[in-house]
């Protein structure tokens, strides 16, 4: 297909397709709208070279952050008490910056502008994956939208333990180019038709993986409470609720000094752990007079003066974890000499925090172990998965008033049960609001609590052995296969 101009019907076109594309995910999981955005970009990219490739995938990837992401206005406006002209514009000015990420990787398919279908219809996918793997680490990362994750209902969910969402994404965008071919059916029949029968194959096999079991129960099962109390985000830290949180937060222990383990979210206690030391250890001996453990998310500091979003434990349970991905402007302002003071939103509660060690040791309680991830670190495929090793039960606690009655909440809860799926562990989220759930092995919601309402999810768990392949080796070997997958393509072409 010869080089073109890029007209202006289809930079409208790439917008819609990628506006189109959140769709896809929670919260209404329109799977097929994933095959169908990818299709119209691989086709419209197909003759261009790496600047026209690059302007259709930043408009393209426009649409996909300017409607996936739009919670982030929330966060701006609602909390960060900016204007909505200025609120609106910093939105813009994200996803602008995003659909840039999401463009750069994406530009190389202009390499193959002359190559023939064969050569694009692996390379399209293998680029697409390697974007994904990309904007997970890129100035510490926005792993957001990535399609796999709209498939965590379908057959393809089945390959997830083995290489991870982003095989899911990969495998996606193999649909999308192989659509964007079936118009050529005649010239490419032979290509086409074993091309689907590779798709099929690829979909039988998730369904037999599906049914796979790769970690296996092992213990007592827990009698686990979640909580979810329903503080609104600009009362949680006036100062003058602090005593009144604090009279909840041990009354609600004391009817659920039955279970085996109790559960607060993000930040649960707005105060920092030093400041309320006396009320934490009359707390910890009552836990440990019923041998009951507890978790709760609470700000920390050290002597060095660092200040830490952390979750710690009482009572039977021991240990604590320090988040280690920081959310820029929620808990570190970027630039902070020249932004901090400048409008509300750079001063946001909580927004001084540094990052944990990379490496920490798990929550125990007793002998089952915990792996942690504090809010949206849940996002980050592999940081996970080094702690789920060894993990026997998986724990994520957010605070998620932040992204208001918006989509956000719902993506967030689906890319969770994405890492329970992985990692082949059952999860347990605790949030301020809402989404609360317990997932299983299997990225299954088994139970949840609705939104907006304070209430205590209360289940049974049974801890979990063993780890699946993700577990093991995470994103390296689809990165991997990627990346060979190209270098062959070019060396290919180049010797032709």
């Amino acid at each position: 297909m010869p080089t073109y101009k890029i007209s202006f019907s289809s930079l409208l076109l790439a917008l819609f397709s990628g506006a189109l594309l959140p769709l896809a995910l929670a919260p209404f999981t329109l799977w097929p709208t994933a095959i169908f955005s990818t299709c119209t970009l691989c086709f419209l990219c197909r003759g261009q070279g790496i600047r026209g490739v690059f302007a259709l995938s930043l408009i393209f990837g426009l649409g996909l952050y300017g409607v996936g992401a739009s919670w982030v206005y929330v966060s701006i406006h609602d909390y960060g008490h900016a204007p909505p002209a200025l609120a609106g514009l910093l939105t813009g000015l994200f996803a602008l910056g995003m659909a840039l990420v999401f463009a750069l990787p994406l530009a190389l398919f202009g390499l193959f502008r002359h190559a023939p279908p064969a050569t694009l219809l692996f390379a399209f996918p293998a680029l697409w994956v390697l974007g994904e793997w990309f904007r997970g680490w890129f100035l510490t990362g926005f792993p957001w939208l990535n399609i796999g994750y709209g498939f965590i209902d379908t057959w393809l969910a089945g390959w997830a333990p083995l290489f991870g969402v982003l095989a899911l994404s990969g495998i996606a965008a193999f649909g999308g180019a192989l659509l964007s071919l079936i118009g050529e059916r005649k010239q490419h029949k032979s290509l086409i038709d074993y091309s689907l029968l590779i798709l099929l194959m690829i979909f039988a096999g998730g369904a037999y993986l599906k049914i796979k079991p790769w970690t296996y129960p092992t213990g007592k099962r827990l009698d686990v409470a979640l909580v979810q109390p329903d503080l609104p985000l600009l009362e949680k830290w006036n100062d003058a609720e602090l005593k009144q949180i604090l009279v909840n937060f041990q009354q609600t222990n004391e009817t659920l000094l039955d279970h085996d383990l109790i559960i607060w979210p993000e930040s649960a206690l707005p105060t920092l752990q030093g400041n309320i030391s006396g009320f934490l250890a009359d707390i910890d001996s009552q836990l440990k007079e019923h041998r009951v453990g507890l978790l709760t998310g609470i700000p920390s500091n050290t002597a060095s003066g660092n200040y830490y979003n952390s979750v710690i434990a009482l009572g039977r349970a021991s240990g604590a974890y320090q988040k280690r991905r920081l959310v820029p402007f929620g808990e570190y302002v970027p630039l902070e000499h020249w932004l901090r003071g400048a409008i509300a939103f750079f001063d946001l509660p909580m927004s001084a925090f540094s990052a944990g060690a990379p490496q920490q040791r798990p929550i125990h309680l007793g002998t089952v172990r915990i792996a942690t991830a504090i809010c949206y670190e849940i996002a980050y495929p592999d940081l996970l998965a080094r702690d789920a090793r060894d993990a026997n039960i998986l724990l994520t606690v957010s605070n998620d008033t932040w992204f208001g009655d918006s989509i956000g909440p719902h993506q967030h809860l689906q890319i969770a049960r994405m890492r329970a799926l992985e990692n082949a562990k059952p999860l347990l989220r605790a949030t301020n609001d809402g989404i609360t759930a317990i997932i299983s092995p299997r990225g299954k919601v088994l139970e949840k609590l609705p939104r907006f309402q304070a209430g205590i999810l209360k289940t049974e768990v049974a801890p979990y052995s063993g780890s699946s392949p993700f577990s093991r080796y995470g994103s390296l070997p689809i990165i991997g296969l990627c990346l060979t997958i190209l270098t062959v393509l070019r060396l290919f072409r180049r010797f032709r």
